[in-house]
């Protein structure tokens, strides 16, 4: 076989082996196996830790649909783990561009629990069970006013309703009802809370980032200022199982059936790089 050949691969037949190897998978999606590790634990143990009675969790998003694929299912888990749970929810969108994002999270994690609801208790109702604040600019705002009062900066609610006429928001006051935010983010809001509201209030906080960003933070996990942190598809598809091992709830796992795709195109790209180099140096090997 003329290895050399194989230098000179037409580009196309490689693009077209890598759509197929991305496409394949996820329109007939399988699971892989999954290990979890130790920031996603983190973050699915603190979380799993509150008590209901006292304190809720504030999922704040920060992306726009060019991360969607890693950074929404993060935001889906984390609703269904805590709606699961029977902690109460608030979300807030830092910018305008992901409110709609965050409200698509809520709907439909909410019409996933009320299709399967048997009482008015496994149901999920809106201002009893989850509350999406809005979008208040600048984030510095938000961010430090909800260490005195997230009634005062959000006087009402993204749809309008006073905050103080929501069920759940009776206990809510400040930082010291919730428990943890998850700050789900394509930038570095997550730092931002850990500058603004955790070193001024105490407020733990955990992460939810993209994959290539996910090495800047992991020195604020490992320092303990990150209560959990979930990097990329993989930290997603990683708390989409601890949910679902845990709680059993069913539905789509859009992360974990993405593994799948992600897997085979980096096998893909590994298998190019050994022909690519076995190709060089049998022909260096055959020049000289």
């Amino acid at each position: 076989m003329n290895l050399e050949r194989l230098m000179r691969i037409d580009r196309r037949i490689i693009f077209l082996f890598t759509a197929a190897v991305i496409i394949l998978p996820l329109l007939f999606p399988f699971q892989m196996p999954m290990g979890v590790q130790k920031p996603t634990q983190r973050f699915f143990d603190t979380v799993q830790a509150i008590d209901p009675e006292r304190q809720c969790i504030l999922i704040a998003t920060d992306y726009l649909p060019q991360t969607e694929a890693e950074n929404h299912p993060m935001t889906i888990a984390l609703l269904r783990h805590g709606l699961a749970a029977k902690i109460p929810v608030l979300m807030a969108a830092m910018y305008i561009e992901g409110a709609g994002l965050t409200l698509d999270a809520m709907n439909r994690v909410t019409d996933e629990f009320n299709a399967r609801a048997k009482t008015s208790a496994d149901s999920v109702v809106y201002g009893r069970d989850i509350v999406f604040l809005g979008w208040q600019p600048p984030p510095i705002v938000p961010i430090l006013g909800m260490g005195r009062s997230i009634a005062a900066v959000y006087p009402t609610d993204y749809f309008g309703n006073r905050i103080d006429s929501l069920r759940v928001m009776r206990n809510v006051r400040n930082y010291d009802d919730i428990g943890i935010v998850c700050s789900i983010s394509a930038g570095t809001m997550p730092l931002s809370f850990v500058q603004y509201a955790q070193s001024k209030y105490g407020v733990k906080v955990g992460g939810g980032v993209t994959a290539v960003s996910a090495p800047d933070y992991y020195p604020y996990f490992e320092t303990g200022q990150f209560s959990g942190l979930l990097g990329g598809m993989k930290g997603a598809a990683e708390y989409e199982h601890l949910v679902e091992k845990t709680f059993h709830l069913g539905g789509r796992m859009r992360a974990t059936e993405g593994m799948g795709a992600q897997s085979t195109a980096h096998i893909l790209i590994i298998v190019f790089v050994v022909i690519g180099n076995v190709a060089y140096f049998a022909g260096r090997r055959k020049r000289s």
